[in-house]
């Protein structure tokens, strides 16, 4: 079902966005110690009027401005949220001695933020527990904004995750964080103007905070569906459902207020399968199954929450939401096999399926805002069948540069390529026009009409789109051509050095690892031994064939350390965080070495720092 057909003024979601509201933290700015905004929810008050500009697609607009509102709203007596202040929701749960919080936020000032909000409305109620729903830094990041580390170490404090939470929460952000980040500036168009010609959400939410981001370990963790657990006399009744939006994640149950929360199995959007700023392809068969198990679990459920968007209440429209998602992740994926069977590849089938069948595409909650069915199919072909479609004509391919250069002088160079794209332009063939255009860009990067030109063939792709995050992509790389790469930094949450102390020793060599410039390292062999008195671990780290190999204790065989470290491992955190240096803890004592210290320094100069801002409009 087309935008067009839809009731763009049904009132049921604007009626339950509003519902149960409290109060609002006004003016909804929020800063950090030193003063720097980390959020503005006010940057959104453009969206508070019904007429929707033709920059907009108007069901974008709608999302939005259901986003945008802010505030603490009661779900039901003694169950609270916090909406409006990041780009998830904060959920609490009053109890016997305090106050259950349930995903803090991304941020630890937006996280304080909405606890003092709770705390002006309902007294001042400790924090009892923090429960993390996922794996996923907006659900955690915020978690020192409403506990410290000190109350979770004496005990005051518990932190409740999914099995396997912090392997995937930390190696998320240090393996492909760098790439992920620079990718998510598109996604979230960080970098965008808020205003209709720019950023106005992306349909899970409006922004993402850039103050503190940290992390605390759990200290109890949940593995088993039906698993129970009392948290400040309130009942928990837990669903395992990993490897859907999230490696690690978990729903659960309230069952004294039959209130059921799923975390980000279930959203007021389709999600993504595959997200665009990069990650891991989720299991959209496992997806649809797990809700399904929903279903016959907590049919006696009569308010839906989530950890995004506002509640569903009624035991039928509970039941509705989650059938309408199931069937929506279930029918991309079995359709996208099926025709993958007939021998169709992703993008065929992507154009054969570009809508969801009968009363489910008229259905609000399963809208392309934020994933999209597009690219959903693409990432369930790409899960079972990967990137190669088969055909030898892709199998070697010259790279986007070389290509971009060889189709030009095929076409007749860059000016007559140009010449015909803006025919196409006017033609209306935007899709062509970018793809064309692109061969120029990449084949004479500073080519001024054909970076113009694609430049406003995004923004007119980007203004039509439904999809948020489609929009933010289109924008932004519009920016990117008229501003340059460089100037894409966006506003981006600062990462605290406890997320190191989060990673396993393993972890933290591995990470080094994937940072090491082989073809360089190939002329050296280095062999390090660290002592680690704090945790009682002894690793040997060996560079050899270009390769970084940590090994828990002694090298294998009779070759002897070149250099021997000893040091807290609490140390080489701070070192890693840059809060220190090597040559500052060995002169301070923290830092004792045995050996050729100038094998420390090779093998540090091996390490390449990633860089923050690479192009990806531009070559």
């Amino acid at each position: 079902m087309s935008a067009k057909e839809l009731d763009l003024n049904d009132p049921t979601d604007q009626d339950n966005v509003n519902r149960g509201l409290i109060d609002k933290w006004e003016p909804c700015v929020i800063r950090d110690d030193t003063g720097r905004v980390v959020w503005d929810n006010d940057r959104w008050d453009f969206l508070r009027t019904d007429e929707c500009p033709e920059t907009v697609h108007p069901g974008l607009w709608r999302q939005s401005g259901h986003n945008s509102v802010q505030g603490l709203f009661e779900v039901v007596p003694g169950i609270y949220q916090i909406r409006g202040l990041d780009i998830s929701t904060m959920t609490l749960v009053e109890g016997d001695a305090g106050v259950v919080v349930i995903d803090p936020l991304v941020s630890r000032e937006c996280a304080a933020a909405g606890l003092e909000l709770y705390r002006r409305n309902r007294g001042e109620r400790p924090v009892t527990a923090v429960v993390y729903t996922h794996s996923h830094a907006d659900h955690f990041g915020g978690v020192q904004g409403v506990t410290t580390a000190e109350d979770v170490a004496e005990g005051r404090v518990t932190i409740v995750a999914p099995e396997a939470f912090l392997e995937h929460a930390v190696s998320e952000n240090i393996f492909a964080g760098p790439a992920m980040r620079r990718r998510a500036v598109y996604m979230y168009g960080n970098a965008l103007p808020a205003g209709p010609d720019g950023m106005v959400g992306f349909g899970l939410g409006q922004g993402v905070s850039a103050g503190t981001f940290g992390l605390i370990p759990p200290t109890v963790t949940v593995s088993e569906t039906g698993q129970e657990l009392i948290l400040d006399g309130v009942r928990f009744v837990f669903q395992m459902v990993p490897d859907t939006e999230a490696p690690s994640e978990f729903n659960f149950y309230f069952p004294d207020r039959r209130v059921l929360l799923v975390s980000e199995t279930v959203s007021h959007t389709l999600h993504n399968v595959l997200t665009p700023r990069g990650a891991m392809v989720r299991d959209a068969r496992a997806w649809a199954g797990y809700l399904t198990e929903s279903i016959q679990l907590f049919h006696s459920a009569e308010v839906l929450i989530g950890s995004h968007h506002w509640p569903t209440w009624g035991r039928e429209q509970v039941i509705e939401i989650l059938t309408q998602q199931r069937d929506a992740y279930a029918y991309l994926h079995d359709q996208t096999v099926r025709l993958m069977n007939r021998g169709l590849t992703g993008p065929e089938i992507a154009e054969e399926l570009t809508e969801l069948p009968g009363a489910l595409g008229g259905a609000w909650s399963v809208r392309g805002y934020y994933g999209s069915l597009n690219f959903n199919v693409k990432a369930v072909y790409q899960r079972y069948l990967g990137w190669f479609d088969g055909n030898p004509a892709h199998l070697w391919q010259h790279p986007p540069v070389e290509q971009a250069k060889r189709y030009v002088d095929f076409m007749g160079g860059a000016d007559a390529v140009v010449a015909r794209a803006r025919e196409s332009f006017a033609a209306g063939d935007l899709r062509w026009v970018a793809e064309v255009l692109n061969h120029v860009v990449f084949a004479e990067p500073e080519h001024a009409g054909a970076r113009d030109l694609q430049a406003r063939t995004f923004e007119k792709l980007g203004f039509a789109q439904e999809n948020g995050v489609w929009r933010n992509f289109y924008l932004t790389g519009a920016r990117e051509l008229r501003v340059g790469a460089e100037a894409l930094s966006g506003n981006e949450p600062r990462m605290s050095a406890d997320i190191l102390a989060g990673l396993s020793t393993e972890q933290v060599f591995q990470s080094m690892a994937v940072r090491l410039d082989g073809p360089s390292a190939a002329a050296h062999r280095l062999l390090v031994r660290w002592e680690f008195p704090d945790t009682d671990e002894v690793w040997t780290v060996l560079v050899g064939n270009g390769v970084l190999t940590p090994m828990r204790g002694a090298a294998p065989g009779d070759e002897d350390p070149q250099l021997t470290l000893r040091l807290d491992r609490a140390v080489l955190d701070l070192i890693l965080a840059r809060r220190t240096t090597f040559p500052d803890q060995i002169a301070s004592g923290a830092v004792s070495a045995d050996g050729d210290l100038s094998v420390l320094l090779t093998l540090f100069g091996l390490l390449e720092e990633p860089p923050g801002h690479f192009r990806i409009a531009l070559p």
